[in-house]
């Protein structure tokens, strides 16, 4: 995908606005719930505590998102030390491109470059897709953490950052 490049934004950015509406709107079509209830905020993605980046195709649209925040232990399953992967999201023209993939590895080097020794997220069964790629680059089930872990439609994955 060497007609894209992966751009660090604020959270608020417009573009991010935008692909956030956009995965909300995938999630209630496959949920059929109003989309993600987790409280995110603008801060929670500024480094070095976390990061927003999106991927633009040549055109300069933007066409695939993710990011990190950093988590600690607390009372929702988290450990020290961790990364939870959000809004990680392809455009519908765009997937099967491999860049979810180089979405997800620019993600892990940036959490692993900022200290962070886990990368975590919360995804759920009508994401087959998803499962798949977190599967194929080395997640594993872990314990439920988060918004989401009593539901019984919730998947949780983890992945060392350390070597």
């Amino acid at each position: 995908m060497n007609d894209t490049h992966i751009r660090r934004v604020p959270f608020d950015h417009p573009d991010a606005v935008k692909l956030n509406d956009e995965v909300q709107a995938e999630y209630h079509e496959r949920y059929g719930d109003g989309g993600d209830a987790t409280v995110l905020k603008p801060t929670d993605f500024e480094p070095p505590r976390g990061v927003y980046l999106i991927a633009y195709d040549a055109a300069d649209r933007p066409v695939a998102t993710g990011g990190w925040r950093s988590q600690d232990a607390n009372g929702e399953g988290n450990q020290d030390g961790d990364a939870e992967l959000k809004r990680m999201f392809v455009i519908r023209d765009m997937r099967g491109r491999g860049l979810a993939r180089r979405m997800l590895l620019a993600l892990e080097e940036d959490a692993r470059a900022a200290g962070r020794t886990r990368m975590v997220l919360e995804t759920g069964t009508e994401q087959p897709e998803a499962i798949a790629l977190y599967t194929s680059s080395g997640y594993e089930p872990c314990v439920k953490f988060g918004y989401y872990r009593e539901y019984d439609s919730s998947r949780c994955y983890a992945k060392p950052l350390t070597p």
